[in-house]
């Protein structure tokens, strides 16, 4: 119903925004990898929780909680920091909303460069800095789930600049990290099905793309959305 996702985002937006407060607090380096990116990138789907990302080494995880814990954002497994240094994710809600966030400690060089080239997008009334859409297609190949897929390749299709020569060097590079090399031949197989997608709209007399709106194989095994 209309009233209930009005609502929905309403609790996504205030969870955003208590998350900024907290990591903007901490000093480090920090941008949203989820759904809400993609999103906020011209993907239409719906979303439920919050998926960040931090540089691992401009924070330490106990002041990186305390930041969290002062805006309401609180663990919600036990022993939240021991499993966050075993698998470079802290999982935590914010109590207010009971919006899950996953908060992901970047350490690799990809994730790195990306948070350096981080831009600040708005979703709903909040601006935050988010992954460019070629970033977020490495993290979605890379987390390789179902809808990781489809948004990939709805980014792949909807950003025809997308630089698909460091998508897939980066990609190369993480999947041999986490030894899973049908990784990078996955990649391959979004490409394509993007260049169809596109190729169909081309030829469909009034079809109209996708509407707007203004380490590493620990973590992917860690959570399951």
């Amino acid at each position: 119903m209309p009233g209930e996702r009005g609502r929905g985002e309403r609790r996504i937006e205030d969870a955003l925004r208590a998350l900024q407060a907290a990591l903007d607090a901490t000093g480090a380096p920090w941008m949203i990898i989820g759904g809400i990116a993609v999103i906020a990138r011209g993907v239409r789907r719906m979303t439920t929780d919050i998926d960040a990302a931090v540089r691992g080494d401009a924070v330490e995880l106990e002041r990186l909680v305390d930041a969290l814990m002062k805006k309401r954002i609180v663990p919600r497994i036990p022993r939240a920091e021991q499993f966050a240094r075993a698998n470079l994710v802290l999982l935590v809600r914010h109590e207010p909303t009971g919006v899950d966030l996953d908060i992901s400690l970047a350490w690799t060089a990809f994730e790195q460069e990306a948070l350096g080239a981080r831009e600040y997008v708005r979703f709903g009334r909040v601006a935050v800095p988010m992954a460019r859409p070629e970033d977020l297609v490495i993290y979605k190949a890379m987390a390789h789930r179902p809808k990781d897929v489809e948004d990939a390749q709805a980014l792949l299709s909807m950003h025809l600049d997308i630089d698909l020569v460091r998508v897939r060097h980066h990609l190369r590079q993480l999947a041999m990290l986490a030894d899973e090399p049908e990784i990078e031949r996955g990649l391959e197989a979004l490409i394509a099905s993007a260049r169809r997608a596109r190729a169909r709209s081309t030829r469909v007399p009034g079809a109209r793309g996708p509407a707007t709106r203004s380490a590493v194989g620990t973590r992917r095994k860690a959570t399951r959305k």
